[in-house]
């Protein structure tokens, strides 16, 4: 583990008076989500991706998925009340959220988007999320991302789909 840095997520979360702790590492885009929440010595349904979709309407959602599932469109699509769902383009990311590929959280996007998490998280005493850039991952519990990101709580990852 590597010294850590402030990120907007970690000023958040500070400003909140929120708990957590935050865990830095090596950053490296070969990492797969599973191999991260080895390196944090947890099991991979505690560690959560954020992934932003436009819906057929235009707007704008993002669903924070455990890395070691996909997101289910067609559930995505029937939390968020749209006809579809669909990935954003990866160049788009960091206009939209002020986040990279890898390094997005849920936490201090520069607009607040409607957000759902897979229900799994709410089973846990803590979950983590990006930290706000790569190589970095905070660990807080999840009524503290729920209520720090305005999330609702859904089914909305397929263990069984392709890696979104």
């Amino acid at each position: 583990m590597k010294k850590e840095e402030k990120t907007n997520v970690l000023r958040v979360l500070d400003a909140k008076k929120i708990e957590y702790k935050s865990h830095a590492y090596e950053a490296d885009p070969t990492l797969t989500g599973e191999d991260i929440a080895a390196i944090l010595g947890e099991e991979a349904q505690k560690v959560f991706k954020t992934l932003v979709t436009q819906g057929k309407s235009g707007q704008y959602f993002v669903f924070v998925v455990p890395v070691n599932a996909g997101l289910d469109l067609k559930k995505a699509a029937k939390a968020a009340g749209e006809k579809s769902i669909s990935m954003i383009k990866q160049k788009d990311l960091l206009p939209l959220t002020g986040y990279v590929h890898g390094g997005c959280s849920p936490i201090g996007m520069k607009k607040q988007f409607p957000t759902f998490i897979h229900e799994t998280a709410a089973g846990f005493e803590h979950v983590y999320v990006s930290a706000g850039k790569v190589g970095m991952q905070v660990e807080l519990a999840p009524r503290d991302l729920i209520k720090t990101a305005n999330c609702k709580l859904a089914d909305v990852a397929s263990y069984d789909a392709p890696e979104a």
